[in-house]
Formats: C-alpha cells, structure tokens, sequence
C-alpha cells in the first residue's frame, strides 16, 4: 500500500500536472487562439476607425487651411498713403502690387481719375480688389452727392453764365478766331515739366495761376463733349474745337456749360477753382488731339500757331 500511495501520489501529482498542463495547454491554446483572433479582428476594425475618424479631421484641417489662406489674402488689402515724391509706378515697385502701376492705376481709378500722372500728398490708394471694391462704392455715392450738388449749381447759375457769357464773347473775340483761356493770368506749370508726382513723368498741360471765381473762355469755337466730375481733374470741361483738336479745362470751381451745348470764342464756359487733386486753385489747361488722356500737344505753342500771344 505505501508502494501504491507513493505511486498514486506521482499520478496524483501527474494528473495535476496533466490538469495543469492542460490548463496551461488550453491557455496556450486559447490564447493564441483568442489573441490571434482579437489582434485579427481588432487590427482592421481599428484602422478602419481611425480612417473613418481621420477623414472629418482631414477635411476641418483643410478648411482651416483654405480660411487661413482667404485671411491672408484679405490681410493683404491694405490702404496706401500718397506721400511727396510718389508716383504709381513707385509705389507699385515699392508696394509689390502684380501687374505695376497700370493695375494699381485700374483698381483705384474712381480716386485718381481719368490722369494717372494726378496724384497728390495723402490721397488713399487701395492694394487689393476688395478694400477697391468698398472704395469704389464709397466714391461712387461722394461722386453721386456731388453730381447732384453740380446740378443745383448749374440751375442758380444757368440764367447769369449765359447773359455774361455773350457779353463777354463779344469782349474777348479776336480777328484770328482764337483767344486765351484765361485773361490776365501767370503760367505756373509749363508742358511737360517733368516730375515724379507725375506717373507719364511729365505734365501733360499747362497751369494758369489765378484766383477761384475767375472766369474761363472758350479759346475757340466748338462743341462741349463733357461737362462735369472728372476724378483727379475735379470739374472739367472738354470742348472740340472746330478745327478738330479738343481743349480741356480742369479743377473749376463751377460749370457755366454742359454736354452737346455749342460755344462761341471767348464764351465763358465756367470758373476757376481747386477742385480735385490740386496744391491750390489754378487752371490746368491742356490741347488733345482726341478727348482722352495722352493725346496731350503742347497747349502753348498751339495757341501761338493760332496768333495768341501767350505769357
């Protein structure tokens, strides 16, 4: 018996080996098994997850990118300051604008008008098409209030302008057809004077130095093509002339004529001021061959070649 209980205590000790080792079996076996099978399953489920859950996040990242980047374009628009010495394409270069001072020209044409070479200390430039946009909106109703402001004008004054404007005709006509814009006057800017305030380099007529309120004649006669705001100009008056060149009159400070209205030599066809992009009041006066800006000739020998005595 003792043989035996010594033998069954090995097989005891065997089976509990066995259970062990069966356990230890089944835990390896399971195990692996499970883990296998866990790490298996787990392993797609969670990337699928993370892919499913990245996506969202990707596309906030994007937007957050897209919203940083329309920010920076709007920090961009900036207003610039006109100061002495400026001209576009100085500022252009100095400004980094794309597309020189032409497109900086564009985008602030409603400020600087129909004269790139216009521009003065403290005008507000816009870099940018959205701060132009705002700008534009904002000088379109300052240019609708004055054009209203012009036409209440116009009515006070229509009745006297015309009356004076025949006696004065009558005045200052010469045997050669053609007269001086303005009598008794001093010329303060001559023809292309050159300058850095001027973006075509040069000044593109001449400045006749008088007080506002001054009146201003027909130099010949013709027919008004435009009569009103004209940006850097303030108020103008362009008039072709019978023998085809056209005469323009800047920075007055009243319009005695309006558009398609026939003048005769020496007719009043407004006054002098300092409207617009002026340092004070004066009268520019420029000769084009066409309406537009650039097609500027030399206003004083013109006038010579017409037998007006000039300066």
């Amino acid at each position: 018996m003792p043989a035996k209980g010594k033998h069954r205590r090995p097989k005891s000790q065997r089976f509990a080996r066995s259970i062990a080792v069966a356990g230890t079996g089944g835990a390896a076996l399971a195990l692996p098994f499970m883990g296998a099978t866990g790490a298996h399953a787990a392993t797609p489920q969670s990337v699928s997850e993370k892919a499913v859950q990245s996506l969202p996040v990707t596309q906030k990242s994007a937007e957050k990118t897209a919203a940083k980047k329309d920010a920076a374009k709007t920090s961009t628009v900036r207003t610039y300051s006109v100061r002495v010495g400026d001209y576009l394409s100085k500022i252009a270069d100095e400004q980094n604008v794309s597309g020189g001072w032409k497109k900086l020209y564009a985008d602030n044409r409603s400020a600087i008008g129909d004269d790139p070479s216009l521009i003065h200390p403290g005008l507000k430039l816009s870099i940018g098409k959205k701060a132009r946009t705002s700008t534009t909106k904002t000088e379109s109703s300052a240019s609708s209030s004055s054009s209203k402001a012009k036409k209440t004008e116009k009515a006070a004054s229509k009745s006297s302008s015309n009356s004076t404007a025949a006696t004065q005709s009558s005045d200052t006509t010469s045997s050669s057809g053609y007269t001086l814009p303005v009598t008794g006057a001093t010329i303060g800017t001559g023809y292309r004077v050159a300058g850095s305030m001027w973006s075509s380099g040069y000044h593109t007529g001449v400045d006749f130095v008088v007080p506002t309120g001054t009146s201003l004649k027909a130099v010949a006669a013709g027919t008004v093509v435009s009569a009103g705001w004209g940006g850097a100009y303030g108020n103008q008056v362009v008039i072709k002339l019978n023998d085809g060149y056209y005469a323009q009159y800047a920075h007055l400070s009243q319009l005695s004529v309006s558009a398609g209205q026939t003048v005769t030599e020496g007719q009043q066809i407004g006054l002098s001021g300092a409207t617009g992009n002026v340092t004070g009041p004066h009268l520019h006066f420029e000769i084009r061959t066409t309406p537009d800006y650039g097609s500027d000739v030399d206003p004083v020998a013109y006038l010579r070649s017409k037998g007006v005595a000039v300066g």
